[in-house]
């Protein structure tokens, strides 16, 4: 029973992760015109929370530009600890 949580919140948290990822590359790829981009700007709504999170959690002195850096972090980050908490409970489970 956790461990379908686990795995719900892991596919959550690589959702977010694999849509800053490609926001990125838009960003990269698109340039100047990239709020026009319909990608780009459902990539930057599925990403959202991720973002808001990391801007509520840094200090004011951290300029926007690095929020995306900071979110990017922490979701890889959480996605490690989610794997490790998996193994752990599959193996709590098991036996």
């Amino acid at each position: 029973m956790l461990i379908d949580v686990i795995i719900t919140l892991r596919i959550l948290v690589e959702i977010a992760l694999f849509s800053l990822i490609g926001q990125g590359a838009l960003y990269l790829l698109s340039g100047a015109n990239r709020e026009q981009n319909v990608f780009y700007m459902v990539l930057k709504t599925l990403a959202s929370p991720a973002t808001r999170f990391a801007r509520w959690i840094t200090p004011r002195f951290v300029i926007d530009r690095h929020v995306g850096w900071v979110a990017l972090f922490l979701l890889a980050l959480l996605w490690v600890a989610l794997a490790i908490a998996k193994q752990i409970v599959g193996a709590v489970e098991l036996g």
